[in-house]
C-alpha cells in the first residue's frame, strides 16, 4: 500500500464526516433517511461491531481511508450467519474519486479482512445510474446477479452484485483439466457411443423422455444439418473432450424460426467442462442467429457460471420437463460484435497481463484456423477475462518444429528449458491432436 495511505478502524471522532460522507453519496440513488442509517451502523462499529437490532449479521466493520492524514473514504461491511459479507458501503469524498486507485484499495482490504473471516463470497447493492461504481465492480470480479426496478428508490434500478472468494485449490482445479470444445463428427463410431452414454445417463435426472429413441432422434437432426432449413427441425451437435479424447460435455444446437438458437441437449461431467462449452461455441453459432437459449436444471456452481459469462435468467418453468424439477430458461445475445473467447490458464494470463508472454501456442482445430490477423479475442481465466489483439499467426507442422523457431520464454516463460515446454505441450495436446498442426498466436494486450 502506498505509504501515504492508511486504512484503519473508524474512530468515535469520523462520526461526523461518515454521516455526511453517505448522505451527500447516496441521497441520488436511495430513498430513506441516510444519517439515521450512518447513525446505526456507525454505532454498531464502535459497540464492538455487534447490531442489536439486526437478525442475520454477527459483526458490522466500518474502516476509514486516509491520504496524508486526511481522510477520503470509508468502507463498511457486514459478517453474515451464512458465511458472507455484504459491503454496504463503499464510499470515496467527491476529492479522492478515480485517483490513485484508492477505491481499489478499500476494496481489497474488505476482500482480505472477509477472507481472515473465511468468508465464501463478498456481495452488494449498486444503482444502475451510478455507473462509475457499476463499472467499478464489475472490473473488480463481482457478477451480476439481477436487478430490481424501483427497489430503494422509485425510478433507480438496483443491481445485485456478488464475488466468490475461490479457495487456490479451486482455481488449480479449474486449470489442471484441459478440456477442447469442437463440432462433433459422426466419423468416429466411439464418439458417437460416448455421446449417447453422456446423454442417457445424465439427462433423465431433469427431463422425462429420454431414451434410444430420443438419441436416434437427435442424431438424425445432427445428419440434417446441411440442409439449413429450421423447419428440418436440423440440429449442431458440439463435445467437450479432456485430454485422453474422453466426452464430458454435449451441447446440441437447433437454429429456430426468427433466429433464435435452443441449445439442448446441453450437459456436463463438472463445472470445468459446463464453463468450457459455455464459454466456446457462441462464437462458433454466430452464423445461425441472434440469441442463445438454455432449457436446464443448473447447480449452484453452474449458475455462477452462467452469470459471470453473461447469461440471462429469462423463466422459471415449474414441471416443465419433470413433475419434482423447475427448469430455468437461460439466454445469451449473440451477433456481428460477439468477440471470440479463449480459455486460460490463471498462470498465463497473469503472464499475458504482465506482458512476458506474448505467444499463445494452440493445435489447429478449425475454430483456431479461422482466428485472423487483427481479430480482438476475450481471454477468460476462472477468474479474469481480458481483451488482446492477435498482432501475427504463424502455422508449423509440430511442436518440435515450432520450438526451433519460436522462443520458448515467449510462450512459457516461467519454464527452464525447451524440453520442459515440450513436455508441457505434449501433455496438453497428445499426438493427435499435435497431427491438427500447431498455431502461434502473438497477442498483445488491448
Amino acid at each position: 500500500m502506498n505509504a501515504n495511505v492508511l486504512i484503519r478502524d473508524a474512530r468515535q471522532n469520523d462520526f461526523d464526516w461518515v454521516v455526511e460522507l453517505m448522505q451527500e453519496a447516496l441521497e441520488p440513488y436511495y430513498g430513506g433517511d441516510h444519517r439515521a442509517h450512518a447513525k446505526r451502523i456507525f454505532d454498531a462499529h464502535i459497540l464492538g461491531g455487534q447490531d442489536h437490532v439486526g437478525f442475520f449479521s454477527f459483526k458490522q466493520s466500518m474502516f476509514v481511508l486516509e491520504v496524508q492524514g486526511e481522510k477520503a473514504g470509508i468502507i463498511h461491511v457486514v459478517g453474515k450467519r451464512q458465511s458472507t459479507y455484504k459491503i454496504s458501503p463503499l464510499i470515496l469524498s467527491q476529492k479522492y474519486q478515480g485517483k490513485g486507485g484508492l477505491g481499489s484499495m478499500l476494496l481489497s482490504y474488505a476482500e482480505n479482512y472477509a477472507q481472515a473471516h473465511e468468508a465464501r463470497q463478498l456481495y452488494c447493492t449498486v444503482a444502475e445510474k451510478n455507473f462509475s461504481a457499476m463499472q467499478f465492480f464489475l472490473r473488480k470480479g463481482f457478477i451480476r446477479a439481477g436487478s430490481s426496478d424501483s427497489h430503494y428508490k422509485n425510478g433507480v434500478t438496483e443491481t445485485m452484485l456478488y464475488k466468490p472468494l475461490r479457495e487456490k485449490a479451486q482455481v488449480e482445479r479449474f486449470d489442471e483439466v484441459n478440456i477442447s470444445v469442437i463440432p462433433f463428427s459422426d466419423i468416429n463410431p466411439d464418439l458417437r457411443n460416448q455421446v449417447a452414454r453422456i446423454l442417457l445417463e445424465r439427462l433423465p435426472e431433469s427431463f422425462e423422455g429420454i431414451d434410444e429413441k430420443w438419441i436416434s432422434s437427435l442424431f438424425e437432426g445432427y445428419a440434417r444439418r446441411d440442409t439449413a432449413d429450421v423447419n428440418s427441425k436440423y440440429k449442431l451437435i458440439f463435445v467437450a473432450l479432456d485430454g485422453k479424447g474422453k466426452v464430458v460435455g454435449v451441447a446440441g444446437a437447433t437454429p429456430k424460426k426468427g433466429s433464435p438458437i435452443k441449445v439442448m441437449p446441453f450437459i456436463a461431467t463438472d463445472n470445468v467442462a459446463f464453463e468450457a462449452l459455455l464459454i466456446d461455441i457462441p462464437h462458433q453459432l454466430v452464423s445461425y442467429g441472434h440469441k442463445l437459449y438454455i432449457h436446464i436444471n443448473p447447480t449452484v456452481e453452474e449458475v455462477v457460471s452462467l452469470q459471470r459469462l453473461g447469461w440471462k435468467l429469462d423463466a422459471a418453468l415449474p414441471g416443465a420437463y419433470r413433475p419434482e424439477i423447475t427448469t430455468q430458461q437461460w439466454s445469451l445475445k449473440i451477433g456481428e460484435n460477439t468477440m471470440r473467447t479463449m480459455r486460460i490458464k490463471q498462470r498465463f494470463f497473469d503472464l499475458i497481463k504482465s506482458g512476458a508472454k506474448q505467444l499463445e501456442v494452440r493445435v489447429g482445430y478449425d475454430s483456431i484456423n479461422r482466428i485472423t490477423i487483427g481479430e480482438s479475442i476475450n481471454l477468460i481465466s476462472k477468474t479474469s477475462t481480458m481483451n488482446v489483439r492477435v498482432k501475427d499467426i504463424r502455422k508449423y507442422t509440430n511442436f518440435g518444429l515450432m520450438l526451433e523457431k519460436e522462443p520458448y520464454s515467449m510462450i512459457a516463460p516461467d519454464v527452464s528449458s525447451k524440453t520442459e515446454l515440450l513436455k508441457l505441450l505434449r501433455n496438453i495436446y497428445p499426438s493427435d491432436k499435435e497431427k491438427l498442426g500447431v498455431v502461434v498466436l502473438e497477442l498483445e494486450v488491448k
